[in-house]
């Protein structure tokens, strides 16, 4: 037991270091595109919107922002991480250590989930430069912040495991993660859409992330809060098995 905390607070401290040594390409974009963000919808557009379903826009559109920014850098932290060391063949010094599997998936996890909570904090301090904020339940907000990052960390984990090349750890956060993020309630009220697109829009996931995190951060949501709550966890749940009976079989691994 003793040996595998070791493991596991040497595997999280060498993620951490590495997206701080280069802070300058992992946290700065995140602020620089968020404050754009905030210029752009909050002021130019946000002015002429006004509000969104009686909330001033800017205090709508903060949540979904830190979300994104959540989702993204939380993913892609450590998707690049683990294919680096698979592509090197570093991994395998790991793999035939006498070090658990839920070692090796927490403590990479660890480090997107440390990145992606820094980033969302990042944001939020962005974000008080243009508007104030007041947080309705920070337990929530926390819970939810958390929660998040490590459903898309250990996300970026499975993607690692089946990429063979490169080109195989962007496909997912360019074709799948951005649309379904813009399309998740960041920037609109899904009431705005015609009733078959309000349904269609209750199947992308990240509807019920941003929705949750809103309400623990303004008091407001479009979906239940109780089943967001239990769709993130059950999404974590069945993730983290999945990502374990990969790592247990050796799949992307052993090849």
């Amino acid at each position: 037991m003793m040996w595998s905390l070791v493991a596991l607070k040497t595997i999280v401290i060498k993620e951490v270091r590495r997206f701080l040594r280069i802070w300058i390409q992992t946290l700065l974009p995140s602020a620089i595109n968020m404050a754009l963000y905030f210029i752009i919808f909050g002021y130019l557009m946000g002015g002429r919107i006004g509000y969104m379903n009686g909330i001033d826009y800017i205090q709508f559109i903060i949540p979904g922002l830190i979300m994104m920014s959540v989702i993204t850098n939380s993913y892609t932290n450590v998707v690049f991480s683990f294919f680096s060391q698979k592509f090197q063949r570093s991994i395998e010094e790991l793999i035939i250590a006498p070090v658990s599997h839920w070692v090796i998936l927490f403590g990479y996890v660890s480090g997107g989930i440390t990145r992606g909570v820094l980033v969302g904090l990042i944001v939020l301090a962005t974000a008080l430069v243009f508007t104030e904020i007041q947080i309705i339940n920070w337990w929530l907000t926390l819970i939810v912040l958390f929660l998040t990052a490590l459903l898309f960390s250990v996300l970026g984990f499975i993607n690692a495991l089946f990429a063979k090349k490169f080109d195989d750890v962007s496909i997912v956060p360019t074709f799948v993660l951005t649309p379904l993020t813009y399309l998740g309630g960041v920037f609109y009220s899904i009431h705005l859409l015609p009733e078959v697109w309000q349904k269609a829009s209750l199947l992308n996931p990240i509807i019920y992330m941003v929705n949750a995190f809103r309400a623990g951060m303004i008091g407001y949501s479009e979906v239940n809060l109780s089943l967001s709550l239990v769709f993130i966890l059950v999404m974590n749940v069945i993730v983290i098995f999945y990502a374990l009976h990969l790592l247990n079989t050796g799949k992307g691994i052993r090849s």
